[in-house]
């Protein structure tokens, strides 16, 4: 075996930075509106296009990379992601509000979803001896993403202005997710590294069957990964949505200071994704996501009571962190259960989650923050939906591989019957 995981593990890096610039929209928001005219809702909204559309991008790109392999999905969605923010720059000189939504939130969403399922469901083939580690380090990328392309940004639209920031960036992230695409591939069917032995607990523990995609969504635990997924991108992404004007309502910081809290939550964002990955390849994938669920409903609980900027900036980093490690943990433990052969369908269709759980707890809060001037009806009901959560990886188990199906002598067996692990 001539290829390099470890380039492929570079590559994916490099790829999830360039699309994580996703989580810097807020930078463009107020310069959209003072040069457009159109409201802060209005702009905001592009954001929220852009994630729901991933989710639509990670199952096309997932299921078309189990047909096809990596490398020509990953360029696709280079190409799509590269001419979304060239679209969006001629867009947005023309002040075309739905040439906008169309471009950066439709095909940036759908570019950035194919994308992102590339190098994870590669990830998990390619390392199966450090398989929660380096999927974690692979969606950190995407996590650090927006405080690499920030900066930039922000000084880019004093000096150039909206539209020429996106062509620049249209032409960088185009280059550079095509290039990492080119070193994508997968290994040989039941590739193992070099004398690895699958001892350690929770490798032992993993799936020694490749499940198809309709054999996957046909079990209940591939509906509760769903879940624990959902549940946990709806605690987390409620306070990012909202966590410079929770920042200065409870603690009272000033704009300037409570718009660090972004950053902060970024930080940690990305680093949780490496770390609880890294944990769970010792104490087990059920057993991060439990330890992520009490965190954060004890952070939810107390909140509302901190006064002292130190503890509640501690809060968010923590939030950040737990935010990240659900994302870090989620393609090794999806991988675990249901094997890696065809890792870019099941985790494409699980990644739906993502989409899904970044709508309504942001709705809730807004909601509530607007009719009782306060967050603390939200924080409370999204710390009761962490003691709720506790119950799922409790209560989750590998599945067992679906029994061979039957057929009479001299006939053709199914497609998929007994297929080989």
């Amino acid at each position: 075996m001539t290829t390099n995981r470890w380039l492929i593990a570079v590559a994916a890096v490099v790829m999830q930075v360039c699309l994580g610039a996703a989580y810097g929209w807020s930078v463009f928001v107020a310069p959209l509106v003072a040069m457009t005219g159109w409201t802060l809702t209005q702009v905001s909204l592009n954001f929220t296009l852009a994630i729901a559309f991933l989710g639509v991008g990670t199952i096309i790109g997932g299921l078309w990379q189990d047909r096809v392999g990596p490398r020509a999905v990953a360029t696709v969605a280079g190409v799509i992601y590269g001419a979304s923010y060239l679209l969006a720059a001629w867009f947005s000189s023309q002040h075309s509000l739905g040439g906008l939504y169309f471009s950066y939130g439709l095909l940036g969403g759908i570019g950035m979803g194919m994308g992102y399922i590339t190098p994870v469901a590669t990830i998990t083939k390619w390392f199966p001896d450090r398989r929660g580690l380096m999927t974690g380090v692979a969606v950190a990328g995407y996590g650090a993403g927006a405080l690499i392309m920030s900066p930039f940004a922000a000084r880019s639209i004093l000096a150039r202005g909206v539209p020429a920031t996106f062509f620049i960036l249209g032409v960088v992230y185009l280059v550079l997710v095509v290039a990492a695409a080119q070193f994508y591939r997968n290994p040989p069917q039941g590739w193992r590294p070099a004398g690895w032995v699958p001892t350690g607990t929770v490798a032992t523990a993993a799936s020694t069957y490749d499940f198809t995609v309709g054999e996957a969504m046909r079990t209940w635990q591939f509906w509760m990964l769903w879940a624990m997924l959902f549940l946990n991108v709806s605690a987390g992404i409620m306070i990012i949505s909202q966590a410079s004007p929770m920042a200065q309502q409870l603690v009272h910081m000033t704009p300037i200071a409570a718009a660090g809290m972004v950053g902060l939550i970024s930080i940690f964002n990305g680093a949780g994704r490496v770390f609880w990955a890294w944990v769970s390849d010792y104490i087990g994938r059920s057993r991060v996501y439990l330890l992520l669920y009490i965190i954060q409903a004890l952070i939810f609980f107390s909140l509302p009571h901190l006064t002292n900027i130190t503890l509640f900036s501690a809060a968010f980093a923590v939030i950040g962190l737990c935010y990240g490690g659900g994302f870090g943990t989620m393609p090794s433990f999806t991988a675990d259960f249901f094997g890696s052969k065809f890792m870019g369908g099941i985790y494409g269709w699980i990644l739906l989650a993502w989409g899904a759980g970044a709508i309504p707890s942001p709705i809730l809060i807004a909601h509530l923050r607007q009719t009782t001037g306060r967050y603390d009806q939200a924080i409370y009901s999204v710390g009761v939906l962490m003691l709720i959560a506790i119950v799922l990886p409790l209560v989750v188990r590998r599945p067992a591989p679906p029994a061979p199906l039957r057929y009479t002598s001299g006939s053709t067996p199914p497609y998929d019957a007994r297929r080989p692990a």
